[in-house]
């Protein structure tokens, strides 16, 4: 079933950042991920013990089937934080041609930060600022 969720960067506070968001909604984590979870893959650098401990991927599940994710962002992968790209929607479409159509629209007039293709995750995955700013991610697990 397609579904919509907010994703939030942090610099280094997502695990806590989300311990509170938990105690404030209740309910358990669906999904919880450490950058060391992450593959080796080949041409990678190797991460920092710092980033490896940090967030990749955390999914709260709050109110009416809205889920808040999150994840660390270290400047060391290319990251650099600033306030207004420390927010994005994602989308989760149902099929692949829905992605295509919703990311076409999305990023014309805008910016592609990562082009949709097969990500690790299992994902058809893609991001992009529009073109008044805003950033999206469009997530198709099937």
């Amino acid at each position: 079933m397609a579904s919509v969720s907010t994703y939030l960067n942090f610099a280094n506070q997502t695990e806590t950042a989300f311990l509170f968001y938990k105690s404030v909604f209740g309910g358990e984590f669906t999904s919880f991920q450490r950058f060391a979870d992450i593959p080796n893959l080949p041409g990678s650098e190797q991460m920092s013990e710092t980033d490896k401990n940090s967030l990749m991927h955390v999914e709260l599940p709050i109110l009416g089937g809205h889920k808040l994710m999150g994840t660390d962002a270290p400047e060391s992968m290319g990251f650099k934080l600033n306030f207004g790209n420390n927010i994005s929607i994602n989308l989760e479409p149902d099929t692949r041609e829905e992605a295509n159509r919703l990311f076409e629209a999305l990023s014309a007039g805008g910016k592609v930060t990562i082009p949709l293709q097969e990500m690790f995750w299992g994902a058809y995955f893609g991001s992009c600022v529009d073109q008044f700013g805003v950033l999206w991610m469009v997530n198709c697990n099937n």
